[in-house]
């Protein structure tokens, strides 16, 4: 049995996987996208699908539980998801997003600026600029539509608030990460969200962590949002080929 949780990041939503659920329904795999509520759905926290009644052990020793997460949806899900998962694909994510330091103070200062943005007049250009740092240096207009499009609920904006804090107070690897996972990094190159020291501090705790280390992915000319339209393909392949090593 083949499944994969996805997760979004900060400020977006499950509509995002559409092209990656597509694509690995159609080789097998069962998905389930996590959702946070933030604008017009339903927020959703997935947990991983039982074997059919019929399934038998044989079958249960090639169960794979993938979970597929960007930005901060690592540290949006379940501890219990992470606790099961044979695999995981960590897209522009991070352990601590604040480092240490002046930069640290900094950017803690402008997280908190975007928190009492939210729910004033000045949400949607903050918001706005957040996504367009996110895109670039792709162009902003090649993001799907998301939350800011549709409109945010007013529980919609408590969680952004919840979630922002969250982010702040990130200090490590996401909670229930086996040793024993299989784990492939991957990172924009021009990433201007995530700061270069985080994702250097994220990729040596994960090699401290795990019983194998990670694969790391850096890709030249790419921001957060990974904006690489064979992406889904390469993880697709990639997960494909360590099920073949296994």
């Amino acid at each position: 049995m083949k499944q994969v949780i996805a997760m979004h990041g900060w400020s977006g939503d499950s509509a995002a996987w559409a092209p990656w659920e597509r694509h690995f329904s159609h080789r097998g795999w069962l998905w389930q996208s996590g959702e946070r509520g933030y604008g017009n759905k339903r927020s959703c926290n997935p947990s991983w699908a039982e074997p059919a009644s019929g399934e038998t052990n044989p079958c249960m020793a090639r169960r794979r539980r993938i979970v597929i997460a960007h930005s901060l949806g690592p540290h949006l899900l379940d501890p219990s998801v992470f606790e099961q998962a044979t695999d995981v694909v960590l897209l522009a994510s991070f352990g601590r997003f604040i480092p240490q330091g002046r930069e640290g103070r900094a950017l803690r200062a402008g997280l908190r600026g975007m928190q009492n943005a939210i729910g004033s007049p000045d949400e949607a250009t903050m918001l706005r600029t957040f996504l367009k740092r996110a895109a670039q240096p792709a162009d902003l207009g090649g993001l799907p539509p998301g939350p800011e499009q549709h409109g945010l609920s007013q529980r919609g904006r408590e969680c952004l608030r919840e979630d922002l804090e969250l982010l702040i107070k990130t200090s490590g690897l996401p909670t229930g990460l086996p040793e024993t996972a299989r784990v492939l990094v991957v990172d924009g190159m021009d990433d201007a969200i995530v700061a270069p020291a985080a994702s250097r501090d994220h990729l040596l705790a994960l090699t401290s962590h795990l019983q194998d280390a990670p694969e790391q992915w850096q890709l030249q000319g790419v921001g957060h949002a990974l904006m690489v339209p064979d992406l889904l393909v390469r993880v697709q392949e990639w997960l494909d080929h360590h099920s073949r090593a296994s």
